[in-house]
């Protein structure tokens, strides 16, 4: 039983899939945050280019 002990907490199998996990999380965030404010400011331009059309129009 001790041995089992041992040998588990020997194990580093799961604790790379688990630091893999929290990696691809923190990207996933990043990704999430920086979409998010990217997008507010690409939508504010294509509103500006929008009006600007709309008053060249005849």
């Amino acid at each position: 039983m001790k041995n089992a002990i041992n040998q588990f907490l020997r194990e580093e199998d799961g604790v790379s899939a688990i630091e893999y996990g929290l990696l691809a999380g923190l990207i996933a965030v990043a990704i999430i945050g920086t979409v998010g404010l990217i997008g507010g400011k690409l939508n504010d331009v294509f509103l500006i280019i929008k009006a600007k059309l709309d008053t060249a129009a005849p």
